[in-house]
């Protein structure tokens, strides 16, 4: 599709790509440079793409959009160590987020599932960690339909010299 009012095609950007839809943003420092300032650039970014209609049933419940960011090592190590789960040093391990039925037995079943699923691909489950929620701001069918989140940490196989290698380890 051919837009006439783009500008021309210059350094990361090219108007080939441009198609008709919205609902994404992004911010990133070029030379990957850490800093609180992006997080709240990205939330701007939520924010100004609030039109996107992509909406909950009430008012006061979103859709779920987020920010993707890098794993916060120097947190995740805090926070772990309260529940007695040792982390290894950065890129040696993996963590997921995982939205679980509130059902225990149910939940249980999920978790003990992702487990096997890990081990059979060679990795270790290094321990689970119940992500601290607020829902006070929720409306009543969110809060009724409210997942337990979880975070599951994955420590990396010794063999696995290459990052990649990993990263596709993870995503299995």
């Amino acid at each position: 599709m051919k837009y006439p009012d783009l500008p021309p095609k210059q350094g990361l950007y090219d108007p080939a790509n441009e198609h008709d839809a919205c609902g994404v943003g992004f911010v990133a420092n070029i030379k990957g440079r850490k800093s609180h300032s992006i997080v709240e650039q990205a939330l701007q970014v939520l924010n100004n793409l609030n039109h996107r209609g992509a909406c909950g049933c009430e008012v006061n419940t979103g859709d779920g959009a987020g920010i993707l960011l890098q794993v916060p090592h120097h947190f995740l190590v805090a926070a772990c160590r309260r529940e007695r789960i040792s982390l290894p040093g950065p890129r040696e391990y993996g963590v997921g987020m995982v939205y679980l039925p509130e059902n225990k037995q149910h939940r249980y079943k999920c978790e003990k599932l992702l487990e096997e699923i890990i081990e059979n691909e060679g990795q270790t489950v290094l321990g689970w960690r119940t992500v601290p929620t607020q829902n006070f701001g929720l409306g009543n069918w969110a809060r009724k339909n409210e997942p337990v989140v979880r975070q599951i940490f994955i420590g990396r196989d010794s063999k696995l010299t290459d990052d990649m290698a990993f990263e596709r380890k993870l995503y299995v």
